[in-house]
């Protein structure tokens, strides 16, 4: 069974930074696209950055210059590490990972960036 499990969210102030951590189980790791979305009250969940099997980095417009997603195949663990935060980051942040054709979720970690 696919697991994924976020952490390293918390409040941060404007031009802060944080770094996300999600840690996989149940797939092998190094073979998947790998996402971190987030949605925000009223918003839908939108995609941040993906890292493919080989390495190749895609993000969002709004985040560009300020996050960076990476992989570590051998702990099974992606991570976006987060600077110059916006209080328009403020979100709920979620590892995603399409495993077997099906859609796999974690819980998500919460990102609030306020004075």
């Amino acid at each position: 069974q696919v697991r994924l499990v976020e952490s390293g969210g918390g409040l941060v102030q404007p031009g802060g930074s944080l770094r996300l951590s999600c840690t996989a189980s149940g797939i092998n790791f190094r073979l998947y696209t790998l996402n971190w979305y987030r949605q925000s009250i009223g918003k839908q969940r939108e995609l941040v950055a993906s890292i493919t099997s080989d390495g190749t980095t895609n993000y969002a417009e709004s985040v560009k210059g300020r996050f960076a997603i990476s992989r570590d195949n051998i702990r099974s663990r992606l991570s976006l590490q987060m600077s110059n935060l916006e209080p328009e980051d403020t979100a709920t942040y979620y590892c995603y990972v399409q495993f077997r054709g099906s859609p796999f979720w974690g819980r998500g970690t919460q990102v609030t960036v306020s004075s």
